[in-house]
């Protein structure tokens, strides 16, 4: 149980921080709407986080493989609670979209890096576990975050929530600062000058990593594709669908987001237990079929049922998928560059949502909902077939593969010069 300690640590604050960014979400929205009493105003917030991500991924990976990512973490955390601190003390639009831009970034450069230091806390025996009780808490901050919300809509205001948000982001700074220092005499650790050169260097890296590892690649992007691409860009028509096509009353809409919550929260129960027992590559290739299978009797429903029998299949798999890949990843991509990997992956994730979000959002003007919906997830299905199939062919083994070329900075600074970078 010793062993379990600062991983249960990290948990305990990482569900504070999942708890919290529910609350941040639905009080923004709420602030917006109240600002502006504009529907294309809010729906304008689903847009920064993809940009922020583009122009923050360019060079966010280097920044995060050269300090020391605990520290790095903990200024993101207290940085955001800043900002959200910021948020509520104006009203301009502009100043509201350059506010969440900036916590935006300081998300996407939190992501790499506490993947990164995840990574190296947790020995690889304990990763799927580890993962899926992260999951666990992920689904339950799910549900608790919107009713803490709630709760305090109830007694404050919006604006009160976020400062409990921005409370809730301190508190998780501060818990990160009592993990360990793993870096602290690792020369990964000693910040460089980081230049335009160096950036392109690294990008050229991951490709070439990419290119030496094809099966990593095609995993990566084409989960990516599946589990949050098509997703977000089918997701972006969920309210619309709900109410035109399937003729919803907003209560009977909530209870169909309530069903998904209970598809999380028993998909990830069940994964704990079972975690261990099953394969890296079958939790990936099936619970991938089990999202677009949920996505599939949605896309395709004619009444509430239907469509709630659809969420809860959906979210019930997207535990298994989200455990395997994130263990997979976690084996397969070199510690000491994961965050330009990660970086670059996010960097790709964003692009290919903000262009198939946009491609089925003008579709909707020339075709109907349901027909768009249904097109949308016939695409996921194609994908996630042909990637599972493709995992499968694969035998993908549970534990890390040997990566010896590219365990040292000197052996990247090596395969970039193979490159002519």
């Amino acid at each position: 149980m010793a062993s379990w300690k600062y991983p249960l640590i990290l948990l305990f604050g990482i569900g504070i921080s999942n708890v919290s960014g529910w609350i941040y979400f639905i009080a923004l929205n709420l602030i917006v709407w109240e600002n502006t009493q504009s529907a294309l105003a809010v729906s304008a917030l689903y847009m920064i986080r993809p940009l922020s991500t583009l122009m923050t991924n360019v060079w966010a990976g280097s920044w995060i493989d050269r300090l020391n990512k605990r520290n790095l973490m903990v200024v993101l955390d207290l940085l955001r609670s800043v900002l959200i601190v910021l948020l509520p003390l104006s009203s301009s639009m502009g100043y509201t979209y350059s506010v969440v831009f900036c916590i935006h970034m300081a998300g996407s450069i939190f992501g790499p890096a506490s993947g990164t230091y995840i990574t190296r806390l947790i020995p690889v025996e304990q990763r799927q576990r580890f993962n899926s009780l992260n999951g666990l808490i992920g689904s339950g901050a799910f549900l608790v975050g919107p009713a803490i919300a709630g709760m305090l809509f109830m007694v404050g205001s919006p604006t009160a929530a976020m400062y409990t948000n921005a409370a809730a982001l301190f508190l998780s700074g501060l818990i990160t600062l009592f993990m360990p220092n793993l870096e602290q005499d690792s020369r990964d650790a000693k910040m460089e000058r980081i230049t335009w050169k160096t950036i392109k260097q690294d990008w050229a890296l991951v490709f070439h990593f990419y290119r030496r590892y094809l099966f990593i690649f095609v995993i990566c992007i084409g989960f990516s594709s599946v589990a949050v691409v098509m997703a977000s860009a089918i997701d972006s028509l969920e309210v619309t669908f709900a109410k035109v096509v399937l003729g919803l009353s907003e209560g009977a809409y909530g209870m169909l987001v309530s069903v998904a919550g209970a598809g999380i929260i028993v998909g990830a129960s069940i994964n704990t237990l079972i975690v261990k027992k099953v394969p890296i590559s079958w939790m990936i290739a099936l619970g991938t079929m089990g999202v677009c299978a949920g996505y599939l009797i949605y896309a395709f429903s004619t009444s509430f049922y239907t469509a709630a029998a659809g969420f809860f299949i959906l979210a019930f798999f997207l535990a298994f998928a989200n455990t395997g890949f994130t263990t997979f990843y976690q084996n397969h991509i070199p510690v000491e560059m994961m965050g330009r990997v990660g970086s670059v992956n996010g960097f790709i994730e964003a692009l290919l949502i903000l262009v198939t979000t946009g491609a089925i959002g003008i579709a909707t003007e020339l075709f109907s909902v349901r027909v768009v919906v249904m097109a949308g997830v016939l695409g996921m299905v194609l994908l996630g077939g042909l990637l599972s199939t493709f995992i499968i062919s694969q035998r993908l083994r549970d534990e890390p593969i040997e990566t010896k070329s590219f365990q040292k900075p000197d052996d990247f600074r090596e395969s970039a010069d193979e490159l002519g970078c």
